[in-house]
């Protein structure tokens, strides 16, 4: 079944909740796991839009990119939710990779730059700032003492915004598509 009708009093439950025990939806927990669903599932769209550019950095298209990045979402909503699950060393490394390879291609950022140009660099855009919300909420739950959240789901975290930004002026400059900056005036 789809539905199980034990959240309708406002609770759920997660891995590490006892028999019986259920926690509040509105709990640091279920807020962080919710937008961290809300990242994966609108890098989802990233995916598909991704497939359809054809792009390619380090001989691994952007889709294929986006689903590591999905996967590795997976990881740290299981360890959020109370499993014994942790991002690796490796996974973080292999982020900074592609975003250092991306960056070689790219000109220098001298400004802040307004979101647009393509809707793949558009989407990746809104993805980043999703991002960086569930960064903000998975940082909550670790100094709560919630949960203990480990070193490299947190920098995975935060370099999470740095690949798709990446991804973002990347999908723009493979387009032909010129960054523009904010005039502040």
């Amino acid at each position: 079944m789809l539905y199980t009708k034990k959240g309708d009093d406002g609770t759920t439950k997660t891995f590490d909740c006892k028999p019986g025990e259920r926690v509040s939806k509105t709990s640091t927990v279920a807020e962080a796991l919710g937008t961290l669903d809300e990242v994966n599932s609108f890098l989802g769209l990233c995916k598909v839009k991704s497939a359809e550019s054809g792009f390619v950095i380090q001989e691994k298209k952007f889709e294929d990119i986006v689903h590591g990045i999905q996967d590795t979402l997976f990881i740290v909503q299981a360890e959020i939710a109370g499993a014994e699950k942790t991002v690796s060393e490796e996974r973080v490394k292999e982020t900074e990779a592609i975003i250092d390879a991306i960056e070689k291609l790219l000109p220098p950022i001298t400004s802040f730059f307004i979101s647009g140009g393509t809707e793949l660099a558009a989407r990746f855009d809104v993805a980043r700032t999703l991002s960086r919300r569930a960064e903000r909420k998975v940082v909550g739950v670790a100094e709560e003492g919630i949960r203990k959240v480990g070193p490299f789901t947190k920098a995975y975290m935060n370099r999470l915004s740095s690949i798709l930004y990446a991804l973002a002026r990347l999908s723009n400059h493979f387009s032909g598509i010129t960054e523009k900056p904010p005039t502040y005036t």
